[in-house]
C-alpha cells in the first residue's frame, strides 16, 4: 500500500474511500511519528485543517496514531497550510500536517507532511514513511503514550507574522479590497491581517459549512469577485484557494492575473533592488513563454521545474533562490514562508502599489502571455490513456505541428484521475489543432 500512498502533493482522495480513511490516516500517523522520533524526551506534532467536514475524522485518526507511538500532538483548528510551515518551526515540533485536499471539492481531503525545518517533505522521506507503514505500527508503553492539546491562539500567532512581512510603517487606508477566502482554511485569518492593516475589506467565502469550500469560489472560481470587484468599485481582488496557498488577484477593471504575472512582476522588481537571489526565478514547466521572454529581457533567468510547488521549493533551495511559484497561484517566497502562502504574496502585491502608487491595473499585467490552452480530461480507473499507442501518435503529430513555435505538455494529475493537456502556440489556429488532436485521442483512450 505503501509504495502508491503519496502523489506529489503527499496524501489525496476522496473522503472515506482508500487512501482518505480513518484507518489509513491512524497507521499513516503512526508511521510518521516512528520515522520523526527523535533521541530526545518529547515528541511534538503540529496538526492543522482546513473546514472539510471530513476533517474531523481525519483530525482525530493522526492523533490517535502519533500518540499511540509516543507523539504530543499540538491541535491547531482551522489555519493556512503555510500557517503549519511557520508553526512547525516555530513550536520546534519534529513534525506538521496539514489536513486539506487544497483546491479540490469538500467531498475530498489530503494530508500533507512537514519536516522540522518546515518545509514539505521530500520524495526520501515520504518513501520512509511508506515503507514503515507497510511494516506495522511499534506502539509506545503505557507510560509514554502521547497527550493531545489544541493551541487556542494559533490562528492569531500566525496572523501576527504575516504582518510583519508587509513594509514597516505602510499602511493600506484607502484601498477597498475584494477577499475571496473560498470558504476555506483562510476566512478568519485573511480578512484579519488586512483589517488590522488599515484595508477596506469586502469578504466573500466566509461562510464554511464543511461543504462549501471552494465550491463556485476562490483561486480556481474567480469570476464571482471579478464581477464584486466592478461592483464595488474596489482597487484589487485577491481570491485564496481551500488551504490558502494560493493567490489569484484580480485588478481594478475586473481582469484576472494568475501566477505569471505576479511572479513576472515580483522577479523583476526584486532583481531591480537586488533582492533576487541567483537572479533566477523557479517555475513549473506550465509557466507561460511570455513569462519566460519577459524574464529574458530583463535580463533574468528561469529554472524550470515539474509540476507541483514542493519541487519549485527543493529547486530553490538546491540553487539557492528565494522566489519560485507556479502559475496556478502558489507562490513561494523563501525569505518569509517555505511553502506557497497566498496571503503573504498577495500582501507584496499590495506593497507595490503601496510603493510605486500605481493602480493594480498597471502592475498586474506585466508581459502579453503566448496563447495557452489547458484541458483537464478525468479518466475511468483501470485506465491508462498515456500508454495508448493512439495517444503518444497524436503527441508526436502535435509536436511536429508545433516545430519550434510553441510547447506540448501532457502530464497525468498527481491529485486526481486526469490527464492535463497544456498546449501554447504563437498561432491561434494551431492552437486550436493541437489541442482538438491530442485532446480527441486522450478523451478516446480514457
Amino acid at each position: 500500500m505503501g509504495a502508491k500512498l503519496f502523489g506529489t502533493d503527499g496524501v489525496r482522495g476522496q473522503a472515506n474511500s482508500w487512501p482518505m480513511t480513518a484507518d489509513v490516516a491512524l497507521r499513516l500517523g503512526a508511521a510518521a511519528g516512528r520515522y520523526f522520533r527523535r533521541d530526545k524526551q518529547e515528541h511534538r506534532v503540529v496538526i492543522g485543517k482546513d473546514t472539510r467536514l471530513s476533517g474531523y475524522m481525519i483530525e482525530y485518526a493522526l492523533t490517535a496514531g502519533f500518540t499511540s507511538t509516543g507523539m504530543n500532538v499540538f491541535l491547531l483548528g482551522p489555519v493556512p497550510t503555510p500557517a503549519i510551515g511557520y508553526l512547525t518551526h516555530s513550536l520546534r515540533a519534529d513534525v506538521g500536517v496539514m489536513i486539506s485536499a487544497s483546491h479540490n471539492p469538500a467531498s475530498d481531503n489530503g494530508i500533507k507532511l512537514f519536516g522540522p525545518d518546515g518545509y514539505k517533505l521530500s520524495d526520501e522521506a515520504e518513501a520512509g514513511i511508506a515503507r514503515l507503514l507497510d511494516e506495522g505500527t511499534r506502539l509506545a508503553a503505557p507510560e509514554n503514550i502521547g497527550r493531545a492539546k489544541r493551541i487556542e491562539d494559533a490562528r492569531g500567532r500566525y496572523v501576527e507574522y504575516a504582518k510583519t512581512t508587509f513594509p514597516h510603517r505602510r499602511r493600506l487606508e484607502g484601498l477597498r479590497i475584494v477577499l475571496d477566502c473560498a470558504n476555506g482554511a483562510a476566512y478568519r485569518t485573511a480578512p484579519e491581517v488586512l483589517w488590522e492593516l488599515g484595508a477596506e475589506v469586502i469578504a466573500m467565502g466566509v461562510e464554511p459549512d464543511g461543504f462549501n469550500i471552494n465550491l463556485d469560489c476562490g483561486s480556481t472560481k474567480p469570476q464571482a469577485a471579478a464581477r464584486r470587484v466592478l461592483e464595488t468599485r474596489a482597487d484589487l481582488g485577491i481570491c485564496l484557494d481551500g488551504d490558502a496557498d494560493r493567490v489569484v488577484l484580480i485588478d481594478e477593471k475586473g481582469r484576472i492575473a494568475d501566477g505569471d504575472q505576479f511572479m513576472g512582476l515580483i522577479a523583476t522588481r526584486w532583481a531591480r533592488e537586488g533582492r533576487l537571489a541567483g537572479n533566477t526565478l523557479v517555475a513549473t514547466v506550465m509557466s507561460n513563454l511570455g513569462l519566460e521572454r519577459h524574464l529574458e529581457g530583463q535580463g533574468i533567468a528561469l529554472k524550470r521545474t515539474a509540476v507541483g510547488d514542493r519541487y519549485v521549493v527543493e529547486a530553490m533551495r538546491a540553487g539557492g533562490h528565494n522566489l519560485g511559484g507556479e502559475q496556478s497561484g502558489h507562490i513561494v517566497m523563501t525569505d518569509y514562508a517555505t511553502t506557497g502562502d497566498g496571503l503573504i504574496g498577495a500582501l507584496q502585491f499590495l506593497a507595490a502599489m503601496v510603493e510605486t502608487g500605481e493602480r493594480a491595473s498597471r502592475l498586474a499585467q506585466v508581459f502579453e502571455p503566448v496563447p495557452q490552452k489547458l484541458i483537464n480530461v478525468r479518466f475511468a480507473k483501470g485506465k491508462d490513456p498515456m500508454g495508448s499507442d493512439a495517444v503518444q501518435s497524436a503527441m508526436a503529430a502535435a509536436e511536429k505541428l508545433l516545430g519550434g513555435d510553441g510547447r506540448l505538455l501532457v502530464r497525468p494529475s498527481g491529485t486526481e484521475p486526469m490527464i492535463r493537456v497544456m498546449a501554447e502556440a504563437l498561432n491561434p489556429a494551431v492552437l486550436d489543432q493541437v489541442m482538438d488532436t491530442v485532446v480527441g485521442a486522450v478523451r478516446q483512450e480514457s
